[in-house]
């Protein structure tokens, strides 16, 4: 069975950052494209940051431009994301979503993607 299991959320100060990590089992990232959502409090999911399967592409949101960095290592099939500078209104969970093996053609939008892990929190305190 696919599994996406995030790792990496905890409290931090505006300003400071935070690493992501998602585990995949049972399948190979390197044929999916992988993606970091967020929801926060009372608000919709919405992308942050994609990758393609090969790793050459990536979107980013207009929101994390220059903040965030998103990366694979297909040696652990893990999918990570850094993310700099946060800001309070950051605040949420973070999910982590392959889009699986049928698809192709790098997007970033939630309605796109098959699987998806149980999140993992990051606070902004201000």
């Amino acid at each position: 069975a696919v599994q996406l299991v995030e790792s990496g959320g905890g409290s931090v100060q505006a300003g400071g950052s935070v690493t992501l990590s998602c585990k995949a089992i049972g399948f190979s990232i390197d044929d999916s494209d992988m993606g970091w959502f967020r929801q926060a409090p009372g608000k919709e999911r919405e992308g942050v940051s994609c990758i393609s399967r090969t790793g050459q592409r990536t979107i980013d949101a207009d929101s994390v431009k220059g903040r965030a960095t998103i990366s694979r290592d297909s040696a652990k099939n893990t999918l990570y994301l850094q993310l700099i500078n946060l800001k309070p209104e950051e605040t949420g969970m973070y999910y982590c979503a392959a889009r699986g093996p049928l698809y192709y053609g790098l997007i970033c939008n939630e309605q796109d993607y098959e699987y998806w892990g149980q999140g993992t929190q990051v606070t902004v305190s201000s």
